[in-house]
Formats: C-alpha cells, sequence, structure tokens
C-alpha cells in the first residue's frame, strides 16, 4: 500500500518548494558575479514576495486573519525566516562560509524536534530512516572544502547557530499557524516581515562599490528571488497539508537539484562528498513513501 499517493496535496507542493529552491539556488551567485550584492539581493527578495502574497490573498477571496494572534504567528514565521537571513549576512563576513552553510543545513532537526515534541507528529520506521538519510544528504550537499585559513573568534559560530534556531522555528511557527489560520495570511504577514527588515539589508550593503542596476544585475536578481517567493508560498501550503518532519527534510534536500543543474548548466562535477549527499538524498526520498 501506498501511504503518500502522488496526487496528495501536500506532496505537490513539498517538491513544488524543493525544486524551484533547487534552481533558484543554482542561478542564485549570477548576479552575485555580475555586481549586484548579495544584501541588495535580499531586497530584491522581498520585493518578489509582494506578487506572491497578493496571489495568496486571490486565492483566499482577500480574506486575511487579522485577530492578534494571527498576526503575531504570522509575523513570527516572516521574522525567524528572513531575520535568519540578515543574521546569515553578518555571520559570512565574521566565519568561513565552508563550516557555516553545514552548520545551518541542519535545521531541520529543531523543526523536528519541536514538531514530535509539542505538536505530537509521528513517523514510521521507514520514515525515520528516511529523515536521518536525508538529514545526513543535508549536510553533505552543503559541505565543501575550505581554504584551511584560521579563524579568529567565535561570533561567527554564534551567528551560525541563531540562523540555525531562526530557521528550524520558522519551519515550526509556519505548521502551527497553520492549524488556527489561513495558509494565505500566514504568507501575507511573512512577506510584511521581510519588508520590514530591508533598510538592514540596504545599510549592511558596501555601497562603496558600483552596484549593477542592470538587466544582468537588479533585474536578474528580480527573477530568480523569484523562484524562491514561490518556494516559500508553497512550503506554508505544504506545511498546512504535511507533516512539518516530513516536509521539512524533503525541502532541505533542494540542493540535491541545485548540482544536477550546476551539472548541467556549468560543467561541475560534484566532489566525492556531494556525490555521497546526492545518493542519499535519493534513498531519503524513497524511504518516505511506504511499500
Amino acid at each position: 500500500m501506498i501511504l503518500f499517493k502522488p496526487s496528495s496535496k501536500w506532496l505537490i507542493f513539498t517538491f513544488a518548494t524543493t525544486i524551484s529552491w533547487g534552481i533558484w539556488g543554482a542561478l542564485i551567485e549570477l548576479p552575485e558575479k555580475n555586481g549586484f550584492p548579495a544584501t541588495m539581493g535580499y531586497i530584491a527578495w522581498a520585493l518578489t514576495m509582494v506578487p506572491c502574497a497578493i496571489i495568496a490573498l486571490k486565492i483566499a477571496n482577500w480574506k486575511l486573519d487579522k485577530k492578534p494572534k494571527s498576526i503575531l504567528l504570522g509575523m513570527a514565521a516572516g521574522l525567524t525566516g528572513a531575520g535568519g537571513q540578515i543574521i546569515l549576512f553578518q555571520a559570512l563576513r565574521e566565519g568561513p562560509a565552508y563550516i557555516i552553510f553545514p552548520i545551518i543545513s541542519l535545521y531541520p532537526i529543531i523543526t523536528i524536534l519541536l514538531s514530535v515534541s509539542i505538536l505530537k507528529e509521528s513517523a514510521s520506521k521507514r520514515q525515520v530512516f528516511g529523515i536521518l538519510f536525508a538529514l545526513a544528504g543535508i549536510f553533505l550537499l552543503s559541505y565543501s572544502k575550505g581554504d584551511n585559513s584560521i579563524t579568529q573568534g567565535y561570533t561567527w559560530l554564534i551567528l551560525s547557530g541563531l540562523v540555525f534556531l531562526s530557521w528550524g522555528t520558522q519551519a515550526y511557527v509556519m505548521k502551527f499557524s497553520n492549524e488556527s489560520m489561513s495558509a494565505e495570511s500566514i504568507f501575507f504577514y511573512m512577506t510584511i516581515s521581510s519588508l520590514i527588515l530591508t533598510p538592514i539589508a540596504y545599510v549592511m550593503t558596501d555601497l562603496s562599490i558600483d552596484i549593477n542596476y542592470g538587466w544582468d544585475g537588479a533585474y536578474s536578481a528580480l527573477l530568480i528571488h523569484f523562484l524562491n517567493s514561490i518556494g516559500a508560498l508553497t512550503l506554508v501550503y505544504a506545511l498546512r497539508y504535511g507533516k512539518a518532519i516530513i516536509v521539512v527534510p524533503l525541502t532541505g534536500l533542494s540542493p540535491l537539484i541545485t548540482i544536477t543543474l550546476s551539472l548541467i548548466l556549468y560543467n561541475v562535477w560534484p566532489s566525492p562528498s556531494l556525490f555521497t549527499g546526492m545518493v542519499l538524498a535519493i534513498v531519503a526520498i524513497c524511504l518516505f513513501f511506504e511499500e
């Protein structure tokens, strides 16, 4: 018996998030390489959240949950996600990316712990193995060899831990919020949250350098980050219909798509660790389905 049928809404939205984020990951470096900083990329992303929020409200017949609890939960979901991104910018200035990204990539652990302990979500033994394989795969897919440079201080580690906690908490809050408010309202308040933090991203931008506001800079960033926003919207829907302990590890495997596309577009072959991560990711996906 197949527990999760391909027609299941949670599965459709989960894969939509994984694929859109995977494509986004493969293209995101293009604007940066062309002179459009990542901090400005955050602003571009926040702007692309707006049309997605409008689409979401249209789906909900323009009904917005305005209760204080709904506003609080929606803003919490947004600020933990967008705030984590802002903190990540500073973490990458303080420490090595090849250590930081593997640390924060394991944020689904926080979501799983919170969802199991508070929401009482459960999984079969087969799916538990799938979760474990997914976490191992996520770690390896995010790992890259460094330059053996010496890192001073622990600020970067503290900041990385904050991102890890923020993103893991965000997914839990999104799932918890879906029990008392509409997914469309959650995404609306997430959009507001992302826009509120844009001034911080602007202040963190090095304005002494020339910023490319042309088609291969700002405009391409808008198009690419639109994929990120679409993934965020479908994630809210995925968490409405599916278990967080399954949905979040699956969406965390988006680097599998990124690496595959990088191989096709840039002829970049995966290292042994990345290849192992890809194999683990495929095994994990298979294990999430009951025979």
